[in-house]
């Protein structure tokens, strides 16, 4: 079957960094727009990232352009998520997802996604 698994996550301090890996088994990791998505407690899901197949399409939500950089790993079957600077409103849990796309472009909405990982939790301290 179609896996999605984040892992990376973990507790940090403000102003500190993490790097989060999303591997995926039963598709072709080259056919896949990816993205990142994150869910804070009482919140709703949100578009963090996303990447196009190639990685040479990439969109940051403006809360975290300039601290995040998503990008993949195409002969690893790895998607990335470098995040620094974090800050306690980063906190939340974070997931990747995947939908089969040969566009050179990147979908920001989570309705357009088909697979999702089970997450992986990031906590910032202040």
């Amino acid at each position: 079957g179609v896996q999605l698994a984040e892992s990376g996550g973990g507790l940090v301090q403000a102003g500190g960094s993490l790097r989060l890996s999303c591997t995926t088994s039963g598709l072709t990791f080259d056919d896949l727009t990816m993205a990142w998505f994150r869910q804070a407690p009482g919140k709703e899901r949100e578009g963090v990232s996303c990447t196009s197949r190639s990685g040479s399409s990439t969109w940051h939500a403006d809360s975290v352009n300039g601290r995040f950089v998503i990008s993949r790993d195409n002969a690893k079957n790895i998607l990335y998520l470098q995040m620094n600077s974090l800050k306690p409103e980063d906190t939340a849990m974070y997931y990747c997802a995947a939908v089969k796309n040969l566009g050179s472009f990147c979908y920001r909405s989570q309705y357009e996604y088909d697979y999702w990982g089970q997450g992986t939790q990031v906590t910032v301290s202040s």
